[in-house]
């Protein structure tokens, strides 16, 4: 069955499709939280001898070792803790990654997804490498969380056909972001090239990587502010990368309400999608459309996506009302 939206169609998803949806969020955000947990007890716990004295060792992941104390009851009891919640932490872990295999299964079973399969694997990656937090999907991609929320599909092609995927780079948290893309120890180009390796930084258009089917990845950032760089390069890690450009009225989308939702691809895999509220998105739409310098075609079309995310957010989502 479908509701009539204006000249366009959305498809409410089946029965089943819903379920298994609802059931595979639940699983997925219990491995969100188990992985939380998991990073608080990565490395070890060891006992080291030095002047004939036993000392409590806590090491990282980089090697790095930290006193806790002499052997005592106290440390004793620390290092018996650590260990039964890095195990009990491990093994959940471990059961919930089946279970999210099972699930991916019957995600692509029931045609629950309809996420391109490259997008979900991106904001996988942003999420593997601790980037998520970085950056923003706006755009057309949008639409896949709103509608997953909503339990539905959005049936205008119009609205819904892109081969490109924007990301929104929060510069407002540059230091941390720098730090980070140190631990990993590659470029932002290179984060996408470990998914697809024929990702390049368009020639004439550096804050834009195409793959070889033509995908792009676009990166903007807000409007110069307290001293920021313009363009802005994104690390200084490879000769080739992302140089990150301003957007008109992007700093309004960072400090507008946001909205996160798990998507689907049609692989069946799951990711988080972080991005605006609805409100945000089809305000944001509306005023791209008034811009007598922008596309006629585009303009048009950020009409359309504005009245389907105004009617979907109506119908499906009252609380963002």
């Amino acid at each position: 069955m479908g509701n009539i939206l204006k000249n366009h169609l959305w498809l409410e998803n089946s029965g089943d499709a819903q379920r298994q949806y609802i059931d595979a969020v639940a699983v997925f955000t219990a491995w969100e939280a188990a992985r939380k947990n998991a990073a608080e007890v990565r490395g070890g716990m060891l006992w080291k001898s030095q002047n004939g004295n036993d000392y409590l060792i806590r090491t990282s992941t980089n090697n790095s070792q930290k006193s806790l104390g002499p052997r005592s009851e106290e440390t004793e009891a620390i290092f018996k803790k650590f260990k039964e919640r890095k195990m009990h932490v491990e093994g959940r872990l471990t059961d919930l990654r089946a279970a999210m295999d099972r699930h991916q299964r019957m995600n692509r079973a029931l045609h629950v997804g309809r996420v391109p399969k490259l997008v979900v694997e991106i904001l996988s990656r942003l999420y593997q490498n601790g980037l998520s937090e970085y950056f923003t999907v706006i755009g057309t991609h949008a639409l896949y969380a709103y509608e997953a929320a909503a339990g539905v599909r959005i049936g205008s092609a119009d609205a819904m056909t892109t081969n490109d995927i924007d990301l929104l780079w929060d510069t407002r948290k540059k230091i941390s972001f720098e730090t980070q893309m140190e631990t990993i120890g590659t470029s932002f180009l290179g984060v996408l090239k470990k998914i697809d390796s024929t990702f390049e930084i368009h020639s004439d258009q550096l804050y834009t990587a195409v793959n070889s089917l033509g995908f792009e990845v676009d990166v903007i950032r807000r409007e110069p502010k307290d001293g920021d760089l313009n363009p802005w390069r994104m690390t200084d890690k490879d000769e080739e990368e992302f140089y990150a450009i301003q957007a008109r009225r992007a700093g309004n989308l960072l400090d507008g309400a946001r909205f996160s939702s798990v998507v689907v691809s049609t692989s069946g895999h799951m990711a988080r999608m972080n991005t605006i509220s609805p409100i945000v998105f089809s305000d944001f739409k509306r005023w791209m459309a008034s811009q007598q310098d922008r596309d006629a075609q585009k303009r048009r079309r950020d009409m359309l996506q504005a009245d389907v995310v105004d009617e979907l957010a109506r119908e499906f989502l009252p609380n963002l009302h």
